[in-house]
């Protein structure tokens, strides 16, 4: 099972409407099983940085299948993944998998706001594709 197209533009619309629910301007990173981009959103008013921030952390998601706060970045394993993909894991919460029925379609990462508040909304992108994250 692959992360579709629409898919992603599910997950990305999700995602955004809770930032606008929640009055914060992010960024938002929807990634396949490889962790390659499927659909990004910068938001109006968003800090440039988070750019990086929203998509190192989906990257980091779909390597790990959990989210992206879960995993210590001083485990040497993680290290060392994280040196072979060149340095663009983010191991800081705000990103979710997106796993339905056991199969990992891929990740959703936000950057932004507070960790609680990106995570929120990485959340709710993966409950509007029925995704466990």
């Amino acid at each position: 099972m692959s992360l579709t197209f629409d898919q992603s533009q599910t997950a990305l619309s999700a995602a955004m409407e809770r930032a606008k629910a929640l009055d914060i301007a992010v960024c938002i990173a929807v990634m396949d099983a490889g962790g390659r981009l499927m659909a990004f959103a910068r938001m109006d008013g968003s800090n440039w940085a988070s750019i990086h921030g929203a998509q190192g952390k989906a990257l980091t998601s779909a390597a790990t299948r959990s989210p992206s706060g879960a995993i210590p970045p001083e485990s040497v394993v993680m290290s060392r993944i994280a040196e072979l993909e060149g340095g663009n894991m983010i191991y800081a919460r705000g990103a979710v998998p997106l796993i339905k029925d056991g199969a990992l379609l891929g990740a959703v990462g936000v950057g932004g706001a507070s960790a609680d508040l990106d995570e929120d909304c990485a959340r709710a992108a993966a409950a509007a594709l029925g995704c466990d994250g």
